[in-house]
């Protein structure tokens, strides 16, 4: 008995059918393809060949995914690195790697090691950020009638750190015992 003719693909099959081969050619597996098509896995199998895709086997698969995984580590290592200011040594802690295993996957992300200066000098600006915030928001709670000492102890700094950012702030400080807000000062005549 002969087997019926298989039946003429129409066009969205055809479309459907390369654009099913262009994801498994991308790195999805059959399985994802039926998952996302909603196709049988057959209908996959044979769209697939219908196109003339050449099929993996489970190790190529992996060994592609692998790649992928690892393009993608080092591509998160070298956002950590260039805009975080992560160190190479805290990238290695972070993702359980060596740190020239981190040093090597930031050159193939593109990144470039930074020298230790370099990174000493990012680490130093972050600080002083950090600090001219703290100080100014020091100086207004200052300025609105709070005692050096009450800040101190609400900031977990010692009475002197506190002096020293209020000066660095730029604040006009009250008379000792004087407490309440800043006065202004009076004009000479």
């Amino acid at each position: 008995m002969k087997s019926p003719p298989p039946p003429t693909t129409g066009h969205s099959d055809q479309v459907t059918a390369q654009a099913l081969r262009e994801q498994y050619e991308a790195g999805a597996t059959v399985d994802e393809l039926v998952a996302s098509s909603g196709l049988s896995y057959g209908t996959v199998l044979n769209r697939l060949r219908d196109v003339g895709t050449v099929m993996r086997t489970s190790w190529q698969t992996r060994r592609l995914r692998d790649g992928q995984a690892r393009r993608n580590l080092a591509a998160h290592l070298r956002h950590l690195y260039e805009q975080q200011g992560a160190t190479l040594a805290e990238l290695a802690v972070a993702r359980s790697v060596t740190r020239r295993a981190a040093r090597r996957l930031l050159i193939e992300a593109g990144g470039t090691p930074r020298t230790t200066q370099q990174t000493l000098r990012i680490r130093s600006a972050a600080s002083t950020a950090r600090r001219k915030k703290l100080a100014s928001s020091l100086r207004a709670r200052y300025e609105a009638g709070a005692t050096v000492p009450d800040l101190a102890a609400e900031c977990n700094y010692s009475v002197g750190t506190v002096y020293r950012l209020l000066h660095q702030a730029g604040t006009r400080m009250r008379p000792k015992h004087n407490h309440g807000p800043a006065r202004t000062p009076r004009k000479r005549s």
